[in-house]
Order: structure tokens, then sequence, then C-alpha cells
């Protein structure tokens, strides 16, 4: 990624933990430092290609005085929030914010936080095998849609299958998504939780018949050993019904734990089936 910084943009506004902070207010230094494409820009001289530098600083200035908070990590959490929200082109943030007055009785120079924020991709498988199951699919991708901390980009064709497991019900309705997230993984699985239950999601059985079910299959090439979230997905590369639709929107994204591409682990799972 190429970078846009903005360097020390003087801003007066009124955060503090102290009450006297939020009324008098004092100056406060920030640098953005953008992570984006040029090249298009570079070549075609257009400003379309490019995010507008004043306008992401008026951003910055209505996110400082628009609120007063407690805490300058918190102004910078919004600030790269609003940054990546706002602007596609911008994959990646690095907000610096410097409290040169800060209520300290001792001799400094400043004090500041430094915090960088980028969008992540995420693959997410999604199921259901009772009512409306497609219904259910659809529900599914809208409330993602409508969290602004998600973008679907892209959605797999929903495919018929077998249930998995030794639980007799149903065949599902599956299908994966390709997901742009501000938020964690831990924070992820939260939000996917509640739409799970939002869509009567009962978790009495395991591998039993479900309303919606959604799983983390991927999140950028991260590991995580958690006990509440295993990620890449621990049975993904066994089932079809996940490959064969992730296979379609994203045929080379990485597996980190085998160090395989999506179409490579489908393959051999098919090769397995068919016993060859």
């Amino acid at each position: 990624m190429d970078n846009i910084v903005i360097k020390d943009l003087e801003i007066y506004a009124y955060h503090g933990v102290f009450e006297e902070e939020k009324k008098k207010g004092q100056p406060f230094i920030i640098t953005a430092e953008l992570r984006l494409d040029l090249r298009d820009a570079g070549m075609t001289d257009s400003l379309d290609k490019t995010v507008n530098y004043a306008e992401v600083c008026d951003l910055i200035s209505q996110v400082m005085l628009e609120e007063k908070y407690n805490l300058i990590e918190a102004a910078a959490e919004n600030i790269a929030n609003t940054i990546l929200i706002k602007y596609d082109k911008i994959k990646s943030v690095r907000i610096v914010i410097k409290k040169p007055e800060a209520p300290i009785e001792m001799s400094f120079d400043t004090v500041y936080v430094d915090i960088t924020r980028s969008k992540n991709i995420s693959y997410l498988s999604i199921g259901s095998n009772i009512g409306d199951k497609e219904g259910y699919l659809d529900y599914a991708v809208d409330q993602l849609n409508k969290d602004e901390y998600i973008r679907v980009n892209k959605i797999s064709s929903y495919i018929e299958t077998e249930p998995y497991g030794d639980v007799e019900q149903e065949n599902f309705l599956n299908a994966c998504l390709e997901i742009e997230t501000l938020y964690s993984p831990m924070e992820l699985l939260s939000v996917i939780n509640d739409i799970e239950q939002s869509a009567g999601r009962k978790r009495l059985v395991h591998w039993g018949p479900r309303t919606l079910d959604i799983d983390i299959l991927l999140y950028n090439k991260d590991i995580i050993m958690e006990d509440k979230l295993k990620i890449p997905h621990p049975d993904m590369t066994n089932r079809q019904f996940v490959l064969e639709p992730l296979c379609e929107i994203a045929p080379f994204a990485y597996h980190p734990g085998y160090n395989k591409r999506v179409i490579e682990l489908y393959d051999k799972l098919r090769r397995n089936n068919n016993g060859s």
C-alpha cells in the first residue's frame, strides 16, 4: 500500500478525564497516515482515483469536536473507524493524537497515542435447514450488510446439501460469504451470534437442525485458538458444503493451518470422497 500522510493537524478540542479539560479545552496534534493504492491516481492525475486530503481533515475535525471524550484513545479509535467506513479506497489507517498540554505535574514534551486499524477480509459459512431456508440465508446477508462495520463483498450460490453428522434431519441450504470488516475476530463472533439468535437459533443438539448457522471460516491469514473461537474453522476442510461454495467465491483464499489454497483443499476432499 502507498501512503497519504496528514502530519501535525492542530485542533483545539475538549477532551480529558477532568472537567476542567472538557470546559477549557486544549490543543491536540493529529497525524493521519492513510494507506491505499495510489497508482491509478498517479497515472491518470485524477482526483477521483485518490482521497481528498482537505475532506479528510474536515472529517477528523468533526470527530474531534462533535463529542467530548475522556480518553484520546477513544478519539483515535473513532477517527480511524470513521475514515475507514467513509472511504472504500483506504484499506488501513494509522492515527497519532498528541496531547502536549496534558495535566501532568512534571516536565514533558507531549503525550500521545498511536494506533493502526485496518479493514479485514473474512470468509463465513451460512446454513439453514428449518422453515424458509432461503429466507434465513437472505436474512443473514441483510443483517450483516446493515452493520456499518461490515460489508458483504461476495455471496456464493445457495446449494442444497445433506446434513453433516449423525442426527436425522432435513437437508440444508448452504452458502459462503466474503466480508470486509472492522471488527476483531471475537467482536465478529459476537455479532454473528446475535444474528443467529435473532433468527431463532436454538443450540439444543450438536450438529442438529437450526434456523440459521453462521461460522467464521477464515479471518485474514490469522490463526486463533481460543476456547470460544478457533480460526481457521477446525472442520472446514472435511465439509464439502463449505469448500464447494467457498471455492466458488474465493478459490485462492489461503488456509494458514494447512498452507494451502481453498481450491487445493476442495480438490483433495473431492478425491477422498470419490475414493481416488
